[in-house]
């Protein structure tokens, strides 16, 4: 069996479409989506369009439980630029969307962890953020992942598959299985205020994926950086008033912050 996971697209059509491309290639039985699709200053609508054609075994993430329960007076401006321009049909696909999924009797997949679709797994956001020193957060230990299995615990997984943090990732929880992350298709870096400043950066643009190959017993995993036209993507950021996206996606790092931008640009 051979699982190609993805995960937190937000709109960018031209690096899903590279990452569905080098997927093509890989041999895959079959490519799971595991939330965030839409939302960014980018191409919602055309990238919802594009999954709910391909029909792939695809999960809600957070951005989609906010695109469908708040008020857009109290969206972010990421989720308001999305709702302003999908249509009922492609928020009724959203709405359809489960928020875990087992692809298989071992095999499970959720967006943030089981208990909470805005909670890291494979990170913890420690004290002492510094701008260009600490970033605020780091591998989280298996102690801690294990932790956070929430309505898993005790549901026997060899494969957990999560996503929400951007970075591609994997641990080794001993008889709870591997829990992977495969990365961001959509936005290498990003600040976030929740719990605190932190910053998340993979130090390049290109977009990311993961395969995951089970070997007898185990699982062999492939990290897989693809390149693609980032420099439209950020063209289109910009155009849409985000510069902060815009330095994400031209470089794989935070430049400017979303704090640094005036309130009607901001929140992610």
């Amino acid at each position: 069996m051979r699982i190609a996971a993805i995960s937190d697209i937000h709109g960018n059509l031209p690096a899903l479409d590279a990452v569905l491309s080098d997927i093509a290639r890989s041999g895959a039985d079959l490519t799971v989506n595991l939330g965030d699709i839409a939302s960014g200053p980018l191409w919602p609508a055309e990238t919802v369009q594009r999954l709910m054609a391909l029909a792939l075994p695809t999960i809600r993430g957070n951005h989609e439980r906010q695109l469908l329960t708040l008020p857009r007076a109290r969206m972010g401006a990421a989720d308001a630029h999305a709702a302003a321009r999908l249509c009922a049909a492609q928020m009724a696909w959203l709405e359809s969307l489960p928020t875990e999924l087992w692809l298989a009797p071992d095999v499970v997949c959720c967006h943030g962890t089981p208990a909470s679709d805005l909670d890291y797994w494979l990170e913890t956001v420690v004290p002492g953020f510094e701008r260009g020193g600490n970033p605020g957060i780091r591998m989280a230990r298996a102690d801690e992942a294990r932790a956070r299995l929430g309505a898993q615990h005790g549901k026997s997984a060899s494969l957990r598959l999560c996503g929400h943090t951007h970075q591609p990732r994997v641990l080794d929880l001993g008889p709870d299985g591997l829990v992977l992350n495969p990365g961001s298709v959509g936005l290498q870096a990003y600040d976030d205020a929740r719990p605190h400043l932190h910053v998340v950066e993979n130090g390049s643009p290109h977009a990311r994926w993961a395969l995951a190959e089970r070997e007898g017993a185990a699982w062999r995993i492939e990290f897989h950086a693809v390149a693609y036209d980032w420099e439209a993507a950020a063209r289109q950021a910009d155009a849409n008033r985000r510069p902060d996206w815009a330095d994400a996606l031209r470089s794989g790092f935070v430049g400017r912050f979303e704090a640094d931008l005036p309130s009607a640009a901001a929140p992610r």
